[in-house]
């Protein structure tokens, strides 16, 4: 949905019968993340997982991504940011214990700038399957 400020927000979230700290591990492993999430072929971190640092990504059949971490936070969230001319798009990954054994895991997406409204929707047209990849990879229950 877009905003009167042009900018385009939405989230998805699950909850996975795991510790935060579990999904936590998948989060740091940025290698790792193309063996749960589909949209990513490649992936890079270009030094340890904390605020600053950067990393490259390629979406299957898509051009190269740089986006840096903005904000990281040990089993709460990390939250990465790409600039793309002026097109800003920040995707907070958050965890949120909600029991015991349990973790409530939000993909929320924020995009501004020119193209905000069209190309939001196409960043987070796969957070639904990503997160369950995510859930099956934490739980080792396929969806």
């Amino acid at each position: 949905m877009t905003n009167q400020q042009g900018t385009w927000q939405t989230e998805y979230s699950v909850e996975i019968n795991v510790e935060p700290a579990t999904i936590w591990a998948l989060f740091r492993d940025v290698a790792g993340w193309k063996e749960w999430n589909a949209g990513i072929e490649t992936i890079e971190l270009e030094g340890p997982f904390a605020d600053g640092t950067s990393f490259t990504m390629k979406p299957p059949g898509g051009d190269e991504l740089r986006s840096r971490l903005i904000d990281v936070r040990e089993n709460e969230c990390f939250v990465d940011e790409t600039l793309v001319g002026d097109l800003r798009v920040s995707v907070a990954h958050r965890l949120l214990r909600v029991g015991p054994q349990r973790t409530r895991v939000t993909y929320a997406v924020e995009a501004s700038g020119t193209g905000a409204s069209e190309l939001g929707p196409m960043i987070a047209a796969d957070f639904p399957e990503v997160l369950a990849s995510l859930s099956a990879r934490a739980t080792g229950v396929r969806p």
